[in-house]
């Protein structure tokens, strides 16, 4: 437990695959086809730019590249019909893919007295369930623009990069945190400045690019691998959206492979 009268800190996650095992946001993908939100076309071509982000790994291109395509994909959505969708299915998409290891972590954090932030560049309209399901104290997220209850399309505050660590600078002034007892984790490169913000800094499936970061930087590194179920919760996927997973899980593999033998040659 911190010190009574000592300064308050806080923890600070990044929230897809550092949390959670995939984007928070195309978590959603297959119930927002079913709410006649999402077309074939734009689910496999939003498919395609989550495989780029998996594959390739959170960099600022891949990430920017994933950014592009969700902001299109969400253009016209009507906005309490997102939020209603999200609720209804936050368990069924949310529990199955939570690092039981971060859920340890945040638990420990909170035991100890430290407020949880989770910090994430996916929508807030996503980002904010997530958090309260696993009992976050707040949320700093992206921010879509809406004009007669719907997204334009635009981001009018984009939660990446340097971004978050402004964010969370913020936070320790309102909130009265002292950074250089707090912690941050994140999987991302793109998060160096906001691990740098704060005393104890973690890379979390670190790859070749995050580790050299965190030996530089001094971070420290955790595996986590153990997705767990928050509570038991299972329905059958609809035939047609299990063809259209189908047909781009085997479109994206071809693309891999053909990838893998050019580099190979």
């Amino acid at each position: 437990m911190e010190a009574t009268g000592s300064p308050r800190s806080a923890a600070f996650f990044d929230l897809d695959k550092t949390i959670i095992a995939r984007s928070s946001s195309m978590a959603f993908s297959r119930s927002f086809f079913e709410g006649g939100l999402i077309t074939r076309t734009k689910a496999l071509r939003t498919a395609f730019a989550q495989f780029l982000f998996e594959v390739g790994g959170a960099d600022e291109r891949q990430t920017s590249r994933l950014r592009d395509a969700l902001s299109e994909l969400v253009a016209g959505w009507d906005v309490a019909h997102v939020e209603g969708i999200v609720a209804e299915t936050l368990h069924e998409h949310i529990d199955p893919i939570v690092y039981r290891e971060a859920l340890d972590l945040i638990h420990r954090h909170q035991a100890n007295g430290r407020d949880v932030v989770i910090v994430s560049a996916s929508a807030y309209q996503v980002v904010e369930p997530i958090a309260r399901l696993l009992g976050a104290d707040a949320v700093v997220a992206s921010r879509m623009e809406v004009a007669d209850g719907r997204f334009t399309g635009e981001i009018s505050s984009y939660a990446y990069g340097p971004a978050k660590a402004e964010a969370i600078r913020d936070l320790a002034r309102e909130h009265g945190y002292d950074l250089s007892r707090s912690y941050a984790y994140s999987d991302s490169i793109t998060d160096a400045p906001m691990l740098d913000a704060v005393g104890h800094g973690f890379a979390v499936n670190p790859d070749r690019t995050m580790r050299r970061a965190a030996r530089r930087h001094g971070w420290g590194m955790l595996v986590f691998r153990r997705p767990v179920g928050l509570r038991s919760h299972a329905r059958t996927r609809p035939a047609v959206v299990v063809g259209i997973v189908a047909v781009a899980l085997v479109t994206l593999w071809g693309f891999s492979l053909a990838a893998r033998r050019d580099r190979e040659a």
